[in-house]
Parts: C-alpha cells; sequence; structure tokens
C-alpha cells in the first residue's frame, strides 16, 4: 500500500499526483532488479532516471485519464453501466499506451441498487428531515418506511450490556466517533468501521428494527458518507444508513436532553443478481519473455480498484490509484525500459463490495503458475506519498 495524504479535491491533484507517481514509478524500476543486495548505481542510471522524472513532467496524461473516468463516466459501482464503461476506457487507454499485452480477467461481481432514501428524526414530537445514505448491500425498509425510538451506542459492545430488553424494536445508533489525535486517519478509521460493517447484524441480534451510524469522516459537516456492510445470516437483515456527523452530534445532544428521540427512515435499495464484470491488466513483457526459454517468468504488479461508491466520482477511491499505475508503466514503455520481471498495472473490480476482482487475478495467479515478487496497491488518494506499509 502507498500511503498518502487525504481530502483533497480533484482539482488539486494536478499539481501534487507526479510526485506520487514518480515514486511508484521509480518502486517498480528497482524492485528486484537483480539481488537484494545493495547496489552501485552509474552516471548512466542516474541520467535514465532522470529522463523517466523529464518525460512525467513534459508527457504525463495521467491526470486527463483520471478527469475523464470522474467526469465524463462518473461513479462506477460494480455491475453498473458506467463501471462497465471504465473497463472498456482503461482497457482503451494501454491498448494505445502500446502495452505489450493487455486483457481483462473476467469476475462475476455483486450488483447493488442505491434507489431512494429519505429520513426524519423527531424531538418530543417536533419533525426534523435528516439526509441518510444507505449502506451498501442493505436490504430496503417497506415501502412506508420504519419509525422507531432511537437508542445510542458508543460500539457493539455496548449492544450486549443494554440486552434484547432495551433494543428490541428500536432504531440502534452508533455513534463512536473516530478519534482525531492518531496521525494517520486510517488507524481512526480501522477502530470504528466495525460498528458499520458489523453493527446491523449484532443489532438485529438483540431485535432492533434498523441501524443508523455516524459517517466514518473526521470532517464535521452535513454529508453523510455510505460504506460496506456484512449481513450474518444467522441473524435477521435489518435495514441500515449512515448520516451525518452534524446529524449525529445533533440527536445525540437531543437524546442527553432527555427527549423523546423517534427516527424514521425509507430506503429502496435492491440487491440484483451478480453481474458479469472484469478485471484489466496491461504488462511490459521482461526481456526473458522471448528468446529465454525454460526460464521461469515472475511478475510485479502495482494497481488500484476501477469502482467506486455511487455518491461521489471515485476520484481517490480509487481512481488515482488506477491512473497512477497505468502511467507508471507507461512512462518506462516511452524511455524504452525493459524489464528483468513482467511488469503489471491492474485495475481491480469490486474492492468496494465484495473484492472479487482481487479475489479472481489471485485465483487466476494460482492457477497460471504465475510467480509475483512485489505487488503495489494505491489506493489512498493521489497526494504527496507519506509511507509504504
Amino acid at each position: 500500500m502507498l500511503y498518502t495524504r487525504f481530502n483533497m479535491p480533484l482539482t488539486a491533484l494536478k499539481s501534487t499526483y507526479l510526485v506520487a507517481l514518480k515514486v511508484l514509478v521509480l518502486t517498480l524500476l528497482l524492485a528486484f532488479t537483480g539481488s537484494l543486495k545493495a547496489q552501485v548505481y552509474s552516471k548512466e542510471d542516474s541520467i535514465f532516471i532522470r529522463s523517466i522524472f523529464n518525460t512525467a513532467l513534459t508527457k504525463a496524461e495521467c491526470y486527463d485519464n483520471l478527469e475523464h473516468i470522474c467526469k465524463k463516466i462518473g461513479h462506477r459501482l460494480s455491475g453498473s453501466d458506467a463501471a462497465a464503461k471504465a473497463v472498456d476506457y482503461t482497457y482503451s487507454v494501454m491498448q494505445k499506451a502500446n502495452f505489450d499485452t493487455v486483457f481483462k480477467q473476467d469476475v462475476m461481481v455483486p450488483h447493488w441498487v442505491r434507489g431512494n432514501e429519505k429520513a426524519s428524526v423527531s424531538y418530543d414530537g417536533k419533525k426534523h428531515t435528516v439526509k441518510i445514505k444507505a449502506l451498501g448491500g442493505s436490504i430496503a425498509t417497506p415501502k412506508k418506511g420504519i419509525t422507531a425510538d432511537v437508542i445510542e451506542v458508543q460500539g457493539i459492545e455496548e449492544l450486549a450490556k443494554l440486552g434484547k430488553e432495551k433494543i428490541q424494536g428500536k432504531i440502534v445508533f452508533f455513534n463512536r466517533p473516530m478519534d482525531p489525535t492518531n496521525i494517520n486517519t486510517f488507524v481512526s478509521y480501522g477502530t470504528c468501521v466495525d460498528q458499520r460493517w458489523q453493527g446491523p447484524s449484532e443489532a438485529a441480534k438483540y431485535g432492533a428494527v434498523a441501524t443508523i451510524v455516524r459517517s466514518m469522516t473526521m470532517a464535521l459537516d452535513d454529508y453523510p458518507h455510505t460504506g460496506s456492510m456484512r449481513y450474518v445470516d444467522s441473524f435477521p437483515k435489518i435495514p441500515c444508513g449512515a448520516i451525518s456527523t452534524l446529524a449525529a452530534n445533533d440527536i445525540s445532544a437531543n437524546i442527553k436532553a432527555g427527549k423523546k428521540v423517534v427516527f424514521k427512515m425509507q430506503l429502496s435499495c435492491e440487491t440484483l443478481p451478480d453481474a458479469p464484470s472484469h478485471n484489466v491488466v496491461g504488462q511490459l513483457n521482461s526481456h526473458k519473455a522471448t528468446g529465454f526459454k525454460n526460464i521461469p517468468q515472475t511478475y510485479i504488479i502495482c494497481g488500484g480498484h476501477l469502482d467506486s461508491w455511487d455518491v461521489g466520482d471515485g476520484a481517490h477511491d480509487d481512481g488515482a490509484g488506477c491512473v497512477q499505475s497505468i502511467e507508471a508503466l507507461r512512462l518506462l514503455k516511452i524511455v524504452g525500459y525493459t524489464p528483468n520481471s513482467n511488469l503489471r498495472a491492474v485495475m481491480f473490480m469490486n474492492e468496494e463490495n465484495g473484492l472479487k476482482g482481487g479475489t479472481k487475478y489471485a485465483e487466476l495467479a494460482d492457477k497460471n503458475n504465475e510467480k509475483h515478487l512485489f505487488a503495489l496497491e494505491s489506493d489512498e488518494g493521489g497526494f504527496t506519498p507519506v509511507a509504504f506499509t
């Protein structure tokens, strides 16, 4: 994983992606070039590496590709027409770049459709509209919606303490915020996301009729964030949605003030049969690919996931990772570099709500007896690199 600094709009990418791109190119260039011992590089090596930088600065196509994916195709939830268009577009981009091999890997993916969403909250009978986003994979509410009293918890562990008597028939409100003191915000995300991922089934265990969760973000605003969740088949499936951080604070304050808090939610989301889709793979062949018989082929890959949630344009999650990976190989192709191992840029499908693309890639790699030496995913925004992990 290539760590980068987060929370920047698409328009700001143009001035920052080149740094991440250069790191990615050099990582692929230097990874496993011969032994793992310290290497001494010549003046010619320095000139060659400089030529990569010069090419990136004068012939870059990365941002234009990202703009096309995000603005002309748009959000790309797996199974959608837009996801299919993104597959065709990235395939054509790598063909145009004259990669040695470009191919698609067939994969069946989930096809969940959001539908309409509506919610309101009442404090002692006074009604207020609330923005809500269904969590990916949620079932729909009845057509007239679900209306119930709200019970607030700070996490899954509180459910057992409250028990069925206090939860039965209520809407569980998960309101544990992300910890702002962690330098790496993904640590904070990781300590909260279980509320979203496991919350609905855990609440259903005690008789809850639905759940709402505080959006997984540090930002204090009125924009709810969607995300994935998982049902456990041994418990009833109940509708689940996310509300904004401002709405979460407001509901929590009214509960603490002793007011009767009633929430109503109407969701018309639907899970359709799995749909056919593809991973897209572009490759620069190793010099061993031709003229060297009986030498095992090895692979170094970089990539990102092509799908995105359906409420944004997917610039940082993960359009940037996809176009940077394509561009890294394109630059090496332009400067005439022939690698020791086959280099691949992989556009994985269905990371957001199923991981089917990654699973399929691994399955085919094993089936084809491909030896992978190194893999790098860029999926934390297209900004100045911070670290590798």
